[in-house]
């Protein structure tokens, strides 16, 4: 069966799915089989082993599994791939559509991101201060998964008519596994196309029109003609100001992907490391102006991570099941903030100017590195330190419910974390937060409009590709009238059904990529230097 054809059969499945179960039925891979009374109490109610999600031990446990297969390529080959970032083995006659940098610069402005500002203040604010050590596993051993799809992506990429680059886990899947695997291959590029819509694309304008209506809401109040939200229909409300937003957003990220990835790379390639420096500096001020609480922030993540609140959440399963649902939270948010495992970034990776694969794949290994180690940490960081965590639904649910602050999420609990701690050196430290996450937004938005680019391509040929870009600027626009919730779960839906079909061909070619990576380590490569 050809690809555009197995692409409608499994179109028409998940419609019929969607139109009987709904969206519920895709957020259960977040909690299969807890989902389930046979598995959720297994062993026993007190430790329910059973409750812990598969996606958690597919991410975590393949994740592992590489890492000691290749024999921790993370430390290994670390300052390897820093130097191929720097143009040290750039040779301009290999084939491919970036250089080394301009490929994890297209990468990182995909992971780096709302995650970084959003989605740390989303697990802090359901997971506790213990989510963010969670999200320290999920990159650690995500590095691996890493190296592992984005050295396999550029293995197994082609090249189209006009010797542009199609690469990323479905060739890897197709050419890789054999044409039996093709369905595995389809699904995940279906599941990328849905993915660059919610979590790449409606959660990125989402947030932005979000801060922007708040910041315009401070000066003119909520009851002015642009920030009043008029009821559209039962629990769906929306103000002119998000229109607008959605309207402006919309045509900044058409002005860039119209123009393909040599574009996309030069605007990503500025964007990236401009807004990485601008938030990193802002938020060493603040851990600087807050130093004395460090030590005892990172004792908060430690020991809210295998010792919740016992006061309140009791003993036994209480216990265990607050410990899961910081745990989860950190996968998840980990997840979402450095997309290891899931495969989009091994699109980008695909891209590289380079003969060989492992050169690439050392490359992409400082994604998660730079995305969640430094910048997550930073952000989560900043929010115990500054004690705006107390703002959370953890805090109030098991710490103490007599708190009557404000509950905050997402880049709003971020601003007030920035403008708390930067109010010793100026009173507007919340609005390094709006620029943020406007620079951030954008740069995520444009990658992942390639992202799905690649994979419409894929499934239907290069004819489907100008139409899906005009349905992804719908979904920016849709993105900034929604709600979080909705926008949230359906990304989060689509990230994980793409994540597995990844993780089985990384396992299954696990043993040809620690080859590979053992014969490209025993030959000397030549050094280029730029005249």
């Amino acid at each position: 069966m050809s690809r555009k054809s197995l692409a409608l059969l499994i179109l028409v499945i998940i419609g019929i799915i969607l139109s009987i179960w709904g969206v519920s039925f895709f957020e259960a891979i977040w909690s299969f089989p807890g989902n389930f009374d046979a598995f959720k109490n297994f062993p026993s109610k007190e430790t329910p082993i059973g409750s812990i999600p598969l996606m958690v031990v597919a991410l975590v446990g393949t994740g592992i599994y590489v890492t000691f297969k290749l024999g921790f390529p993370q430390i290994k080959y670390l300052w390897h791939g820093i130097k191929v970032t720097a143009g040290v083995y750039d040779n301009p006659e290999d084939e491919g559509d970036l250089n080394h940098f301009r490929a994890l610069s297209t990468a990182l402005s995909a992971t780096v991101g709302i995650g970084n500002i959003a989605g740390v203040a989303t697990a802090l604010y359901y997971g506790g201060p213990g989510a963010l050590f969670w999200m320290w596993i999920t990159a650690f051993f995500g590095t691996t998964l890493k190296y592992a799809e984005s050295t396999l992506a550029l293995k197994y990429r082609d090249f189209d008519p006009d010797g542009h680059t199609a690469g990323g886990p479905m060739y890897t899947i197709e050419k890789g596994l054999g044409q039996k695997w093709r369905w595995l291959a389809v699904s995940f590029a279906i599941f990328a196309v849905i993915c660059s819509f919610a979590t790449g694309n409606a959660i990125q304008s989402f947030t932005v029109s979000d801060q922007i209506y708040s910041e315009v809401a401070q000066i003119v109040g909520t009851n002015h003609f642009l920030t009043i939200k008029h009821n559209v229909f039962t629990g769906f409300s929306v103000s002119i100001e998000q229109v607008i937003n959605g309207l402006i957003l919309s045509f900044i990220v058409g002005l860039v992907i119209i123009g393909g990835i040599k574009r996309i790379g030069k605007v990503t390639g500025f964007l990236a490391p401009f807004m990485a420096i601008i938030y990193v500096f802002s938020t060493m001020l603040i851990l600087l102006g807050n130093f004395d609480k460090l030590g005892e922030s990172f004792g908060l993540i430690f020991n809210m991570a295998f010792n919740p609140p016992s006061q309140i959440a009791g003993v036994g399963g209480g216990t265990f099941l607050i410990m899961l649902n910081t745990m989860l939270w950190g996968v998840k948010r980990g997840l979402y903030s450095n997309e290891a495992g899931q495969g989009s970034a091994a699109i980008a990776h695909s891209t590289a100017k380079t003969k060989y694969a492992v050169r690439e794949g050392s490359v992409a290994m400082l994604g998660p590195f730079i995305d969640t180690i430094i910048i997550c940490s930073l952000t989560g960081l900043v929010i115990i330190s500054t004690g705006s965590w107390h703002h959370t639904e953890f805090y109030t649910k098991y710490i103490d419910p007599n708190f009557t602050g404000q509950l905050m999420n997402s880049s709003l609990l971020t601003s007030f974390a920035f403008k708390k701690g930067l109010n010793w050196l100026f009173a507007y430290g919340d609005k390094i937060v709006t620029v943020s996450v406007l620079l951030f937004a954008i740069s995520t938005a444009i990658s992942w409009s390639f992202y799905g680019d690649r994979a419409t391509d894929y499934l239907f040929g290069p004819k489907a590709i100008l139409p899906y870009k005009w349905i992804f600027l719908l979904f920016v626009f849709i993105g900034a009238i929604a709600q979080l919730e909705d926008v949230w779960s359906f990304g989060d839906a689509a990230l994980g059904f793409m994540t597995f079909p990844n993780l089985i061909a990384i396992i299954m070619l696990s043993t040809k990529l620690k080859k590979m990576t053992k014969e490209y380590f025993s030959i000397d490569h030549p050094v280029y230097r730029k005249k």
